[in-house]
């Protein structure tokens, strides 16, 4: 497991985040400390307890949704950016076939109900395998200024 950022801090709060990248094995044991990253960024961009929650439901979802499509001892890749009341996820994984997620499941409905933005997309990356994103957004529930 590796949990990194992106880009080098900067101490200028003006600026935006830098990106957080969690990369784990392709595996349901993995995905609590996703989600812990989901809410702990979630948190510290001043989400209420209910975008919290759906924050982490949904990066529960995306990357439930393509660990089961990953390349056998694949890893998953969670990209976290945090920015001024919103974070997005950018969540893949390579995958031996083209397996862009299903839009008519259960699994897609309720990731698409607790973000706020959802694509998907798959990728040919030349070695006859498949980069599969799911990107999602979600703002703060918080009204600035109530």
């Amino acid at each position: 497991m590796t949990v990194s950022p992106s880009e080098p801090a900067t101490a200028d709060p003006t600026l935006a985040a830098a990106p957080i990248e969690v990369r784990v094995n392709a595996n349901a044991a993995h995905l609590s400390v996703v989600r812990a990253v989901a809410a702990d960024l979630a948190m510290r961009e001043d989400f209420d307890l209910d975008s919290i929650a759906d924050l982490k439901l949904a990066v529960d979802e995306a990357c439930s949704t393509l660990i089961g499509v990953a390349t056998a001892g694949g890893i998953l890749s969670c990209r976290f950016q945090p920015t001024a009341g919103r974070v997005v996820v950018d969540v893949s994984v390579l995958a031996d076939e083209p397996h862009e997620p299903k839009r008519d499941t259960f699994g897609w409905r309720v990731l698409s109900t607790l973000a706020d933005e959802v694509t998907a997309s798959t990728t040919a990356t030349g070695d006859g395998r498949h980069l599969v994103r799911i990107e999602l957004s979600k703002a703060s529930g918080t009204v600035v200024g109530a």
